[in-house]
């Protein structure tokens, strides 16, 4: 969409701030409008909760996520419509004048994510959106999303990625994400950073930043899951409560405590995303509109969660074979993933398609997949998916005893699974990536995977 590099020329604070002015962005509006979604993994399901939570209150809600699955306007959408293609034209002309005249005064190149991100925020604005939400790209300290300002925030997880950027350790992965908070404002961390609890706690208290954790301040309990969805009950508020597995350590009355809050999306890290997703929006709205009524509150969690459609997370494709696929990408959230397969749809008769991207670990990747199946299809992405036969080679390493083939391409892969499936039936997985899981869901539906646009 824009003739200009994915990454612009070093840190983009600066010239992208100047940006913002040159659109006229009021970034005080900016600041009092938005939260932002950080994280490893579950980003952009949580992002979508959240939105479909403002929408739900009544808000004109815009959102901002990525990557897209198969439209490059997927990424910016208000009341859940993507933005239409004049309106991209008419910000996309605005936003390359100024990049311009700004990119010749401080002899700066811009990035297509930076140019983007303001592209959002003018769309935003002009719109005249009450709510939006903020899925970051890569961190927190120095993605676009920080110069938003936001003071409720959030961390879903924290894995190894990125590693070359955000650091080689979990605490210095955490905190990168973190610093996409404002001063004095509040950071919902996800389940799996309860770990790194006194790091982050210490990290971020000389910035006024208070921390609070899911299963620690914040509820999740009596979670059941099926293929058609999942329930969980939530509570959250001040005084805080305390809770350890089935074990409530310090149970005392809460503000917000709601039963059999339901999700279409499926796996067990939805529990955690969607009870983020509330939070995020609770904070949010104490913030700008405190004293609303609590019945119109819980209506909107009710709607909002129950309501959210987020494509690639454990979908279900087609039902003859059954076949699932999911486009998480790094090693914690793919074993998660599975996990959640295995109890929702059983452990029995699967065939793994699989594949990494060129620039991902695909044998961490694989090696977290390949020991659950003894049928597997090593095949490639177009787009920037790496070499099957090293796919299969890694497959084969993490379980020798398995049955593996090489697909040359999707449209292979699909074929080729489908006649392994046939007989005896049995049912496909298809996960290692997220151009991997779209494209094979395009080939599988009729459509072209090579002509996808991926950025």
């Amino acid at each position: 969409m824009f003739d200009l590099p994915k990454y612009g020329d070093g840190v983009c604070l600066a010239r992208l701030a100047e940006l913002l002015n040159e659109l006229g962005i009021r970034r005080v509006w900016l600041q009092r409008s938005s939260v932002v979604v950080t994280g490893s993994n579950g980003k952009g399901s949580t992002a979508a909760m959240c939105a479909a939570i403002g929408h739900a209150y009544g808000l004109r809600t815009g959102l901002f996520t990525s990557p897209h699955l198969l439209r490059f306007n997927e990424r910016i959408r208000i009341d859940g419509v993507e933005i239409g293609d004049d309106a991209f034209a008419r910000c996309k002309q605005k936003v390359e004048a100024a990049i311009a005249g700004i990119s010749q005064q401080r002899g700066e190149k811009f990035g297509a994510f930076e140019a983007l991100f303001a592209l959002a925020c003018l769309h935003f604005e002009e719109s005249r959106c009450e709510f939006i939400v903020f899925e970051a790209g890569i961190g927190g300290r120095y993605d676009p999303v920080r110069l938003v300002g936001a003071r409720q925030t959030c961390v879903t997880s924290v894995d190894y990625e990125h590693v070359e950027l955000l650091g080689n350790t979990l605490e210095l992965i955490a905190s990168d994400k973190s610093d996409a908070c404002a001063n004095g404002g509040t950071i919902v961390y996800g389940e799996n950073c309860r770990g790194l609890r006194q790091h982050l706690t210490e990290y971020n208290r000389h910035r006024g930043i208070t921390s609070l954790f899911v299963r620690d301040e914040i509820g999740i309990y009596g979670e059941q899951a099926s293929a058609s969805g999942q329930r969980f009950d939530y509570q959250f508020g001040n005084p805080h409560y305390r809770r350890s597995g089935t074990r409530v350590l310090d149970l005392v009355p809460v503000h917000h405590d709601y039963r059999g809050l339901e999700t279409r999306l499926l796996g067990t890290a939805q529990f955690n995303n969607a009870a983020i997703a509330a939070t995020l929006f609770l904070f949010w709205l104490e913030r700008s509109r405190p004293h609303k009524a609590p019945e119109r509150i819980e209506a909107a969690l009710r709607a909002g969660l129950r309501e959210t459609q987020w494509p690639g997370r454990l979908e279900v494709i087609t039902q003859d074979p059954l076949t699932v696929i999911d486009v998480g990408h790094t090693p914690d959230g793919i074993r998660q993933s599975l996990a959640s397969l295995k109890a929702i749809h059983g452990d029995q008769n699967w065939i793994l398609v699989t594949g990494a991207s060129s620039d991902k670990k695909a044998g961490e990747i694989v090696g977290a997949l390949a020991p659950s199946f003894d049928t597997i299809v090593a095949t490639a992405a177009y787009h920037k998916g790496a070499n099957p036969h090293d796919i299969a080679a890694a497959a084969r390493l993490a379980n020798p005893g398995a049955e593996i083939h090489v697909a040359a391409t999707i449209e292979d892969a699909v074929r080729l699974a489908d006649a392994l499936a046939a007989s005896p039936k049995r049912k496909l997985y298809v996960a290692g990536g997220l151009f991997l899981a779209i494209e094979y869901a395009t080939a599988a539906r009729g459509g072209r995977a090579q002509d996808l646009k991926f950025f």
